[in-house]
């Protein structure tokens, strides 16, 4: 009985299989491993695959040299391929995608699927993207209180906000300043626009607010 999996199962089993060998059989590449290349439809995902990803960039780097490896037969790998013929049981790792799979088959993907998943899971995240952004708020009047203003400012929370210590009042003309403000946000989780619009309901103290500096850190 031949038991044909889908190339999908067969990646998940080549995959592991390639995390602990180089190669089909043996210390190099041989007629093996240009079987296996051949079957392969299109190039593994190394994003998923990473080690069957491996070999098959190795096998692909030999050009024209693959079909030479694939009619290099040694006697030995030859008799070992006659009595597998004989044998009932074989695998086709390359079947149809429409054809039922085997229980073990399908068991062996769920923890080969599983044990990535985990080991990608234990990286370490890297750190989150930050910039840092100077807002210039204009206020209506030359009488308005820029303090109060500030403390209204510095009182707006977000998850990945982080307000200066102090701001900056600059004159703009007739008495009138603005206040000048730098914030630190993760890019990922803080919108300027958002907060921008958050500065702009404090509308008896702002006629509008400006983007003055924007840097990535």
């Amino acid at each position: 009985m031949a038991i044909s999996l889908s190339l999908t199962t067969a990646n998940v089993i080549l995959n592991g299989f390639f995390e602990d060998n180089s190669f089909v059989s043996g210390v190099e590449a041989s007629s093996a491993d240009a079987e296996v290349f051949q079957a392969l439809s299109v190039a593994p995902d190394a994003a998923v695959f990473p080690h069957l990803a491996r070999w098959y960039k190795h096998i692909a780097s030999k050009g024209d040299a693959i079909a030479s490896l694939k009619t290099a037969e040694a006697p030995a790998a030859a008799a070992t391929e006659a009595a597998a013929e004989e044998e009932d049981d074989d695998i086709d790792l390359f079947g149809s995608d429409d054809e039922e799979e085997d229980a073990e088959a399908e068991r062996l993907k769920a923890e080969r699927l599983a044990a990535y998943q985990a080991k990608k899971a234990a990286k370490p995240a890297g750190p989150a993207a930050k910039s840092m952004v100077t807002f210039e708020v204009k206020p209506w009047e030359a009488d308005t209180d820029l303090d109060e203003l500030q403390k209204l400012v510095k009182g707006i929370e977000m998850d990945g906000l982080v307000w200066a210590q102090t701001g900056q009042k600059i004159p703009i003309a007739y008495g009138v300043c603005k206040l000048q403000i730098n914030a630190t946000v993760e890019d990922a989780k803080v919108s300027t626009d958002d907060l921008t619009d958050k500065i702009m309901e404090f509308e008896d103290y702002v006629q509008s607010v400006d983007i003055a500096a924007f840097m990535k850190l």
